[in-house]
């Protein structure tokens, strides 16, 4: 993996496929696995659009299932690292803070505001239990830093997952520059390089975008924080959504799109 820019530009392409958040949901996205490896062709990009952890019972499992996707994916066509590609999503944001939690002016704070979020499931499939914790979190700067180091250890036993954590990327875009790939939002009114945050945290009225930002005509995003219905996401001609309110359901949404921004085809696990 690369980790020498915040962006990757997709070169030339026969199509682009996108994964909406999972949330650790391995039942719908091992569905969503057997139809990429069908239907996947050698001159295809893949792009994870961020929450592949947090909120269900399977981070780690789910995780390691993605990147056997990738090499498997490598091994049947030959194709370099960089035409898959992991962003940042909200989920990988707070568990990337949390293996440095020894580094927080405010750690009690800061892992209630977590466990709040989802990041609680994602300790506990990595065999850690939300009251120890929250216990150490409170026991000062040496026993976090322990802790921490612990985890760390736990994730380099899961082949993949500690480069996973250290290559996310923010966001992704065709050559074309015709469209944007992210996980939750971007501010139009500022250019990729200074957006700070907006791509995971998402921007006020991202939902309602109704013109082009910069030369991208079609954004894709794989997370969106309203209950917004299909009709109303349809509606939207430059921001596609692949997501589906509430948090509580099992549905992970995909889409292919061309890189001039066309959408192939939209699709979700069985």
């Amino acid at each position: 993996m690369d980790n020498t820019s915040n962006f990757v530009e997709i070169k030339k392409s026969n199509k682009i496929w996108a994964i909406g958040s999972i949330h650790s949901n391995l039942k719908s996205f091992s569905s969503i696995k057997e139809f990429i490896l069908n239907n996947f062709n050698a001159n295809d990009k893949l792009i994870f659009l961020g929450n592949v952890i947090g909120l269900g019972n399977k981070s780690k499992e789910t995780l390691s299932s993605v990147i056997d996707l990738r090499f498997k994916l490598m091994s049947k066509f030959k194709i370099k690292p960089e035409s898959i590609i992991f962003l940042r999503g909200a989920q990988e944001e707070m568990f990337s803070k949390l293996l440095q939690l020894q580094l927080a002016p405010n750690p009690s704070e800061i892992i209630e505001w977590m466990f709040d979020h989802g990041v609680n499931k994602t300790i506990n499939s990595y065999g850690f239990s939300e009251k120890e914790v929250k216990n150490i979190s409170s026991s000062g700067t040496i026993n976090i830093s322990k802790w921490t180091t612990n985890l760390n250890n736990v994730l380099k036993k899961n082949s993949g997952h500690t480069e996973y954590f250290l290559n996310l990327k923010h966001a992704a875009y065709s050559y074309t520059k015709k469209i944007l790939f992210v996980n939750r939002g971007v501010d139009i009114t500022r250019p990729l390089s200074a957006q700070n945050d907006c791509f995971w945290w998402g921007f006020q009225n991202f939902s309602s975008i109704d013109r082009p930002y910069k030369t991208f005509s079609r954004i894709v995003r794989g997370y969106e924080s309203q209950h917004l219905n299909q009709r109303e996401i349809s509606k939207n001609k430059i921001v596609c959504t692949l997501f589906k309110q509430p948090l509580s359901n099992k549905t992970v949404l995909c889409g292919i799109f061309s890189e001039k921004g066309e959408i192939l085809e939209l699709f979700e696990n069985k």
